[in-house]
């Protein structure tokens, strides 16, 4: 009998996604473990496997698709035997049951993260239970069909581009977004508004109607639609600003000896080269170790604290910020952290990372210092309680027993949730880190 394929929940907070493409089209066989597309979040895309072997029998949603919800049946595999007049309406066909990937509360292992393509542990809603349609495709002069990704699409129509002029580099030659490059002569004509001056006596538009007032203003701008990381981040954001109670620690550390220490292990050649953000993510977990009540979430009913300090790190990407977590960093040595975040970080860039590895976390790191940014606050990445902002080294004068010198000096300013840390335990924990930085031989043992 036909089983649908349904669009898989990546992570327990997922409710939609993209899926940006096919990798097995109608007709194909199927084999257990076969790759069959790939979903996109708004932090990662994801491989889908196929647990039975068979044959795709019909794909219900394009390649290109967004806001694809959770359990919607985005294809129909047929078993041995079955043919394309076997497919029923999409509530006439069974939906295999497995056992979720991410059970409540568990933390699941790399070697979970494939996702199950044809079996999700939860019913579908009547709703969901509707294909989604493909993006409707442009139909040239000869009457022939060109395809094209829904992103695709939008840009063309944008940038007066005729799709049917070109040639795709997609699967079964579908015109994708690099397709486009360089085609279009002018920028997208909804992007850029052209001035329209306004009147002394104009009345300006409504608060929430900024483009309107913009209008009236006069003013020349250009329009860049929100991306889904973009929309989480700006969501994620302004709840954490509006609900958490922060207050700022700042504390100046004396990175001289770590620079010279760094300096000596780097000239052995041994291994990868270290960077400074390596010993901070090493201070920091061990800081949470010696400052345990640091380590923390605030709930309503209680103050949760973390058994390990598993320490996200925020790397920027093309699709914006995403902090992808060294898991129990206060076992492993810098050498240890060094690689990791740096598989981390390329993969991060790439949006290869697996959901385990960027959701979770009990302690966040922002470092801006490789911009020469000599110190600023972050905004607290809930639930955790404290993310760690570290600006630039540089050269200041200091005084040294009474006298004059100059030492190399990084400004890091601790933003805490005060509902979860007080303000002695906060400062007890930037006592902490910077004691280990300044005194960086710790840090090896």
């Amino acid at each position: 009998m036909p089983v649908n394929i349904l669009m898989p929940a990546l992570s327990p907070t997922m409710t939609e996604g993209t899926l940006s493409r096919w990798l097995k089209a109608t007709g194909d066989a199927i084999a257990a473990g076969d790759v069959i597309a790939e979903i996109e979040t708004d932090k990662a895309t994801m491989e889908v496997e196929a647990v039975d072997e068979g044959k795709l029998g019909e794909i219900r949603v394009a390649a290109g698709t967004e806001g694809v919800p959770v359990n919607t049946i985005i294809a129909v595999m047929l078993s041995d035997g079955e043919s394309d007049t076997d497919i029923a309406k999409p509530d006439a066909i069974p939906v295999l049951k497995v056992p979720s990937a991410v059970a409540s509360g568990a933390h699941p292992s790399p070697a979970a993260a494939p996702v199950v393509a044809s079996a999700i542990a939860a019913v579908m809603p009547s709703a969901a239970t509707r294909p989604v349609a493909p993006a409707p495709a442009a139909t040239p002069a000869n009457g022939s069909r060109v395809i094209a990704s829904p992103l695709a699409r939008r840009i063309a129509s944008q940038q007066g581009i005729d799709l049917a002029a070109l040639k795709g580099s997609g699967p079964n030659g579908r015109i994708v977004k690099a397709d486009l490059n360089g085609q279009g002569a002018q920028p997208p004509a909804s992007a850029v508004e052209k001035p329209t001056p306004v009147a002394p006596s104009a009345p300006l538009a409504a608060a929430g109607d900024v483009r309107r007032t913009l209008d009236l203003l006069g003013l020349a701008y250009e329009a860049q639609p929100n991306s889904g990381v973009r929309k989480t981040i700006a969501r994620r954001l302004t709840e954490a600003k509006q609900s958490i109670p922060h207050f700022y620690l700042t504390v100046d550390v004396d990175i001289d000896a770590l620079s010279q220490l760094r300096q000596q292990i780097n000239e052995r050649g041994e291994g990868h080269r270290l960077s400074i953000n390596d010993f901070v993510i090493r201070a920091a977990a061990l800081a949470l170790k010696q400052v345990p009540a640091a380590n923390a979430t605030w709930t309503d009913a209680e103050i949760l604290l973390y058994r390990t300090a598993d320490i996200s790190v925020a790397v920027a990407t093309d699709n914006g910020l995403i902090t992808p977590i060294i898991k129990a960093a206060e076992t492993k040595p810098v050498t240890a952290i060094s690689k990791e975040m740096k598989d981390l970080g390329q993969r991060a860039r790439a949006g290869k990372l697996k959901p385990e590895e960027y959701q979770g976390g009990s302690f966040s790191i922002s470092n801006l210092g490789m911009f020469g940014i000599r110190e600023f606050a972050a905004i607290i990445n809930p639930p955790q309680a404290c993310i760690l902002a570290v600006g630039a080294g540089e050269a200041r004068a200091v005084v040294r027993n009474g006298q004059l010198a100059v030492a190399t000096m990084m400004t890091c300013t601790l933003s805490v949730d005060h509902r979860a840390v007080d303000g002695a335990v906060g400062a007890e924990y930037h006592a902490a880190f910077k004691k280990l930085m300044e005194d960086p031989l710790g840090l090896l043992l």
